[in-house]
């Protein structure tokens, strides 16, 4: 998930000098709270920072972000019209300030840099209802009412998608995570026929010798359709079950999860014993990625975070050597 944020000093100091958005467009800026961050905490990989929503600015769609960070999208795509104006534009070929941060992150990096970007449905999601939603009536409603014209969308998101995490690797990242954020809200079968294609379009476009993270949350009901979609790797939110979670994706797959980001704020001694459920739920097999549920709350104390990736370390390390109780 996303490791630098209002939670770490470090952060809030560079961020004091920059707007979200110039902070994103501004590469030594971007790579050196990317690298903070991966070093403050003790992390095994660092991910680049950015904003899942940055490929959508080439559309002309008027992206912004208000004074607490929350996206708005000023001119949304809300009919078949809509889709049909939008341009026809090289939109990864215009974000080359993420590319020059990953450069200059991974040049100063001692653990290796994920990539990311956001899924189609995601995407899609914010470009039609203006910013965040609870409901997604605006996007179900465009999804129902104007099928083709929803496929022609998720269509052009999943090329400039893979595009944009090609050109990432490229400028080399080691690994690229594909964020559906919201695409827990559709029901299997809507999922299965408004989403799947594009997904497994999307990871079929990727080079296949990098790792490809598949992260949604609110996916219990979607982990075999997350498999079938794609991804070297499964993100389980805190809503799942670990074990159980691991058997529906497949142990041919690895995951990635899935503590609840809101205990960070709980006592140590509850913290570090989830962690632990967790550990010993993954058994010991190869292909778990410990992780949180979702990305880290403004309010988190960094030391907490510090003391979970010090524990993870050292449990796993005792879980190897059979010293584990």
């Amino acid at each position: 998930m996303r490791q630098a944020g209002r939670y770490m000093q470090e952060y809030r100091e560079v961020r004091a000098r920059y707007s979200f958005l110039e902070l994103c467009r501004t590469p030594a800026a971007a790579a050196e709270v990317t690298v903070t961050a991966a070093e403050r905490l003790g992390v095994d990989a660092a991910i680049i920072f950015a904003d899942i929503l940055l490929i959508l600015e080439p559309l002309g769609v008027g992206l912004e972000f208000t004074r607490n960070d929350g996206p708005v999208i000023q001119r949304p795509v809300r009919t078949a019209e809509d889709v049909a104006r939008l341009p026809r534009v090289d939109a990864a070929a215009e974000l080359t300030f993420v590319y020059e941060a990953v450069r200059l992150a991974r040049a100063a990096l001692k653990v290796p840099l994920i990539g990311f970007a956001g899924a189609p449905f995601t995407l899609a999601s914010y470009l039609i209802e203006g910013g965040g939603s609870r409901h997604y009536a605006r996007t179900k409603g465009l999804m129902y009412q104007a099928p083709h014209a929803w496929h022609a969308l998720l269509d052009l998101l999943a090329e400039h998608t893979a595009a944009y995490l090609r050109r990432q690797v490229e400028a080399g990242a080691q690994a690229v995570q594909v964020f559906d954020s919201w695409v827990g809200c559709l029901s299997p079968q809507d999922y299965r026929v408004f989403v799947l294609p594009h997904m497994q379009k999307l990871f079929a476009a990727l080079p296949p010798e990098v790792p490809a993270i598949h992260f949604g949350t609110g996916t219990a009901g979607l982990l075999e359709l997350l498999r079938e979609a794609g991804g070297t790797v499964i993100g389980l939110d805190w809503r799942v079950d670990l074990a159980a979670g691991w058997q529906r994706v497949g142990f041919d797959r690895a995951i990635q999860g899935n503590l609840d980001p809101v205990v960070l704020l709980a006592p140590r001694e509850t913290l570090l014993a989830q962690a632990r459920e967790i550990l010993d739920a993954a058994g010991h097999r190869p292909g778990h990625i410990f992780n949180l549920g979702h990305g880290i709350l403004p309010q988190t104390d960094v030391d907490q975070v510090r003391a979970l990736v010090d524990f993870v370390h050292d449990y796993s390390q005792r879980q190897r050597s059979g010293l584990a109780s």
